[in-house]
């Protein structure tokens, strides 16, 4: 057995499909009409209700029982083309977390929370920048060693 998708059930298709197109680059890879499976593996589900035969009036939308995850190179980029779409919803400013990534979390137009991060490669590229060693860096930000061994190997070259 094998984990194939998450699915989401959207109120619209076309809202949705453009937010994650303009805020996460984004296109259809699968197009079957009401399911729509997005280049990241994401697939979008219109009239889920029906599909999996309950009452509309049961979905539950802006759960905060989940969160999709996108991480990037690039954070401060990823905010400049945030900041575009005033009309997003926040769940918090970006802040820094302990481990010293960058992030912030927003909902999309179903009120699906997603946390959108600067991969930690980046992260740790940055401590290497100001000097620090593999295990110092590994230390601070809370990853093995073997791991951050890898990326200054990577940033190395």
């Amino acid at each position: 057995m094998k984990f194939c998708t998450t699915l989401i059930a959207v109120q619209n298709m076309e809202r949705s499909l453009q937010f994650y197109h303009d805020l996460f680059d984004q296109a259809v890879e699968v197009d079957l009409g009401w399911n729509k499976t997005l280049t990241c593996g994401l697939t979008l589900q219109e009239h889920f209700d029906e599909l999996a035969g309950f009452p509309a009036e049961t979905m539950k939308y802006h759960s905060n029982t989940m969160e999709l995850y996108f991480e990037t190179e690039d954070f401060d980029e990823f905010l400049s083309v945030l900041g575009k779409y005033p009309d997003v919803e926040l769940l918090h400013e970006p802040k820094t977390f302990p481990w010293l990534q960058r992030g912030i979390r927003v909902f999309d137009p179903d009120g699906h929370l997603i946390e959108v991060s600067e991969s930690m490669y980046s992260v740790a590229c940055r401590q290497f920048q100001q000097g620090k060693n593999v295990a110092e860096t590994a230390e601070l930000i809370q990853h093995p060693t073997h791991v951050v061994e890898t990326w200054y190997k990577e940033y190395l070259s």
